[in-house]
């Protein structure tokens, strides 16, 4: 592979972004894998390493972005399909007489060319949604809607109402869940109720950025993106994600307060009251992140011809 513009990072520059990435991780994934270990589950805190398919072991793993060419790299990165050799063309009389020099490591153009459909969903997506207005009171009803009229629970976990107060929580409130991978969970009964109808196929055409699940989604995003965007971002749209799944836990209906985390009682107007401006830090927090992935796929689609 050839290129005549890269960016070079030393291999001591590049090991310290790395180190300092994968210490910013530990943070989170190593309390998951000892949980793990000891056969224990945390129905808050698990969801990020298992409802998503980024392993932990992945999340850790730094990597430097489309464009960017690792020196002296073999040992950590040779042999890895998304990474090729960077050549470029001789400029001075005193480099190699055969017209190239070795510059290092970097993901290869062959991955991006397989990675183009992708890339093209993820912008189509992430341009749909920033381009809409924030809306903001959806109140988590989402969770409260998943066990609506049965006796099943989805975190093992006590409901704070009971079934027959949650069922009326439901039924007293209007539902305007616009997430398809929320709404697909609904219950049968609960369903109907939702004034959007979101579909597999059409999320283009309903994310908006209030969306809880829409932010949390930015970190999929990134983690599907990867190698081909920096690991940085990678781990800003985890931590955002981390944040948003608690206060997504605490406006459910059930009570995670023995786990230090007091409920966000969205059936009173305090709550919603809080669960409002809370919904609207995360939107804002979530636009920058969802612009530097808007930002990346369109220099990757520009890279690649696109």
């Amino acid at each position: 592979m050839e290129t005549t513009s890269a960016v070079v990072l030393g291999r001591s520059t590049w090991q310290a972004r790395a180190a300092a990435h994968a210490a910013r991780v530990d943070v989170w994934t190593q309390p998951f894998l000892a949980r793990r270990q000891r056969g224990e589950k945390h129905p808050v805190h698990d969801f990020l390493f298992t409802y998503y398919s980024q392993r932990p072991a992945a999340l850790r793993r730094w990597h430097p972005g489309w464009g960017v060419v690792l020196e002296e790299a073999d040992a950590e990165y040779a042999g890895q399909k998304p990474y090729g050799r960077i050549v470029r063309g001789r400029k001075h009389h005193s480099e190699a007489e055969n017209g190239a020099f070795d510059l290092g490591l970097s993901v290869s153009a062959d991955h991006l060319v397989s990675q183009l459909p992708l890339v093209e969903s993820i912008h189509r997506l992430l341009v749909a949604t920033a381009g809409r207005t924030p809306t903001l009171g959806c109140f988590g009803l989402h969770e409260w809607a998943m066990v609506h009229r049965t006796a099943e629970v989805r975190h093992d976990w006590p409901l704070r109402l009971g079934s027959t107060g949650t069922d009326s929580v439901v039924e007293g409130h209007r539902i305007g869940c616009s997430h398809f991978d929320a709404f697909r969970f609904f219950t049968d009964s609960a369903r109907p109720l939702n004034t959007l109808q979101p579909g597999r196929d059409d999320r283009a055409s309903f994310e908006q950025p209030g969306c809880l699940h829409a932010g949390m989604d930015l970190y999929k995003h990134a983690f599907r993106l990867s190698p081909l965007v920096a690991s940085e971002l990678v781990a800003d749209c985890f931590e955002l994600a981390w944040d948003i799944r608690e206060l997504d836990m605490r406006a459910s209906p059930y009570d995670f307060s023995a786990l230090g985390l007091a409920p966000v009682r969205i059936e009173t107007p305090a709550g919603k009251q809080e669960y409002v401006a809370a919904q609207r830090v995360f939107a804002d927090r979530g636009a920058p992140l969802r612009r530097r992935l808007i930002d990346q796929c369109e220099l990757l689609l520009a890279a690649a011809g696109g």
